[in-house]
């Protein structure tokens, strides 16, 4: 970290409630497992792996100090050292990955580890399930005999090989060193490896972020070249960015100086999202223009393109692109979003824990909405004014532009005319080319004319749109659907019988016309334990306003699937709907992993209570009084 910025004490946000510096552990408890060990879905390779490690299933049988009560494991806890700020501080200089490797190492190892988990299972379903025991527990039965006397500690180095696999919280020189492995339960351990990459991820996309800043913006040949303006629009608030998430990462950072069993880090997080991750979303929402100004630079100055060649080889770059650095922002905040969320999965139940990562959780969904919002606002008003200006109005004219409308599908279809004899079905003159455009609010119908331009015949609410299915009637009218407007743009009723392109076009059609069409599979509301689930194994960013953009490890349940390759699915982490290629993907098969996957995701995104309510306004209240 820069030495500039002063340590500063924790804030009211950083310090949980009932718990001082002095006993950061009285809060640690060897949780027993409220949820399944099988529970990958969403979670990181950190936590995937803690479960294999010797001593994890200790018994009180084979350490004592498990037999005693809580009041003899907190004191135990207690003993155990804090993390030396100067051993800590030498981990995070010494991280070796740029987040962009980071985040993209820990996805694989993500999917990799589901893949697994799904196999073990099914081999298990026989009734032979592995033994969980290890020869290596008896050798250390005996470990926390003594942790007092283990103060003296080597330094602490994490992924300062950028090719190693991730280090883990436990095997850290001073928990292996501590015995702290034969106290807590292996719930409880997957929860500290969760809770740990939280903070060396922070730490390393503020290195990712802070190289954008030093090595490209602050560039001096970067200066000269780029007017006030384009640096303003490329690089946007990026400054007050590093400025938040260099705070941030000090106040984890001092939170992992106090004990090296971390007592907690979502009320930190809930602290910064409340208060200070608005720069997120004003950096974010500048999308749209930084992406364009990006472009145009590109394009127009040689001088600009030659730079950013010449800055992109250098090794600090590992040759990452510098676009990659730009987007860093909006990939952490939603990636913040989903660790929280990996967090909550492994926290008790009712607890104290539990109650402040999903108060976390839920101010960061605020956070990654406004985000995205923001975004959409800024593309989809200069989309709407386009339309408007190729729009003629052969019937009386709608007004296209609105702040409350966007555009949710457009494109070209086959509509049905004639009369429906054998001898109309063979002749080519039986469809006409059409056109339509979709908005939340509004269905648009129009013929395409020369100039670019398209005349519109009808109109319809979206409300007033119902669609049918024809079963089966040979090729020709393969893909045909009905669309009915119950009251058109001359106040009747009207019916179309649509053809289109594809299967999936079809379906993908019908889905937008009447969102609240039953698919033939059940969404993520209807809370049932099962349903055809898939992950996202390559990246895809979508290319209609329908589709949905996917991110390596994304679970989604299947809503619909069509025979060309496409499906309709929802992400479980947002329940974010969209069409995306089938092939983008790789099916979860086994019932146990969907059904824990579901429940996971109905943990994270159950409603308030009145209870946790009252929960959050005492937090608060003790918050305020320690200031």
């Amino acid at each position: 970290m820069t030495a500039s910025v002063e340590r500063q004490s924790v804030c009211s946000a950083g310090t949980r409630p009932g718990v001082g510096k002095g006993d950061a552990c009285s809060g640690v408890l060897p949780f027993s497992c409220h949820s399944s060990d099988s529970c990958c879905g969403g979670s990181s390779p950190l936590s995937c792996e803690s479960s294999s490690t010797p001593g994890n299933g200790t018994t009180p049988e084979e350490c004592p100090a498990l037999a005693d009560s809580p009041t003899t494991l907190t004191q135990a806890l207690q003993m155990i050292h804090p993390i030396p700020a100067d051993s800590w501080r030498n981990l995070i200089e010494q991280i070796g990955l740029l987040y962009q490797e980071y985040r993209d190492k820990s996805t694989l190892q993500e999917i990799e580890a589901r893949r697994q988990q799904d196999a073990e299972l099914q081999g298990s379903a026989d009734g032979s399930p592995a033994s969980e025991d290890t020869p290596e527990e008896e050798e250390e039965e005996e470990e926390p005999a003594s942790p007092p006397e283990r103060r003296a500690l080597p330094q602490i180095c994490l992924l300062s090989n950028p090719h190693s696999r991730f280090n883990l919280w436990q095997d850290l020189p001073e928990i292996q060193s501590s015995g702290v492995l034969e106290i807590l339960q292996p719930e409880e351990v997957k929860l500290q490896e969760a809770m740990f990459e939280l903070v060396t991820s922070e730490a390393s996309y503020y290195k990712s972020l802070n190289l954008l800043v030093s090595h490209f913006m602050e560039n001096e040949r970067m200066k000269k070249i780029l007017h006030p303006s384009e640096a303003h629009i490329l690089f946007s608030n990026v400054m007050d960015v590093l400025a938040v998430s260099e705070r941030f990462l000090l106040e984890l950072e001092h939170r992992m100086e106090e004990n090296i069993v971390i007592s907690d880090v979502c009320d930190i997080v809930y602290h910064y999202a409340a208060n200070h991750f608005s720069v997120y979303i004003t950096y974010v929402s500048n999308q749209t223009y930084q992406e364009r100004t990006y472009k145009q630079l590109l394009q127009e100055k040689a001088a600009f393109r030659e730079l950013i060649a010449q800055l992109e080889l250098d090794p600090k770059c590992r040759g990452l692109p510098f676009s990659s650095f730009l987007i860093l922002p909006f990939q952490r905040i939603t990636r913040l979003k989903l660790l929280v969320q990996n967090i909550l999965k492994r926290v008790e139940e009712s607890s104290e824990r539990e109650g402040t990562a999903l108060d976390a959780h839920r101010e960061l969904e605020m956070v990654v909405k406004a985000c995205n919002e923001g975004v959409r606002k800024m593309s989809r008003t200069e989309q709407m004014i386009s339309i408007q200006k190729k729009m003629e109005f052969k019937i009386k004219s709608v007004p296209i532009i609105s702040h409350s409308r966007w555009l949710l599908k457009q494109g070209e279809l086959q509509q049905m005319s004639g009369p429906k004899t054998s001898r109309t079905l063979r002749t080519k003159k039986l469809f006409r080319e059409i056109y339509l455009f979709l908005f939340n609010d509004l269905l648009v119908i129009c013929r395409q004319i020369p100039g670019d331009k398209y005349q519109v015949f009808d109109s319809a609410s979206r409300g007033l749109l119902r669609v049918e299915e024809l079963e089966d009637q040979g090729q020709t009218l393969a893909n045909v659907f009905i669309l009915r407007l119950l009251e058109n743009a001359d106040d009747r009723e009207a019916t179309y019988m649509l053809k289109a392109s594809s299967q999936s076009e079809m379906k993908r059609w019908m889905t937008s016309l009447a969102p609240n069409r039953r698919t033939k599979f059940v969404s993520f509301t209807s809370r049932l334990l099962d349903c055809p689930q898939v992950q996202c194994v390559h990246p895809y960013v979508a290319q209609q306003p329908d589709e949905l953009t996917l991110e390596l490890a994304d679970i989604l349940n299947i809503l619909e699937r069509t025979e060309d390759g496409w499906i309709f699915g929802e992400r479980l982490h947002d329940q974010e709907r969209g069409w995306f290629p089938s092939s983008m993907t790789e099916e979860i098969l086994n019932p146990k992993i969907r059904s824990q996957n579901l429940k996971e995701c109905f943990r994270v995104h159950k409603m308030d209570d009145p209870q946790r309510s009252q929960n959050k306004d005492r937090r608060k209240l003790g918050s305020r009084n320690r200031q």
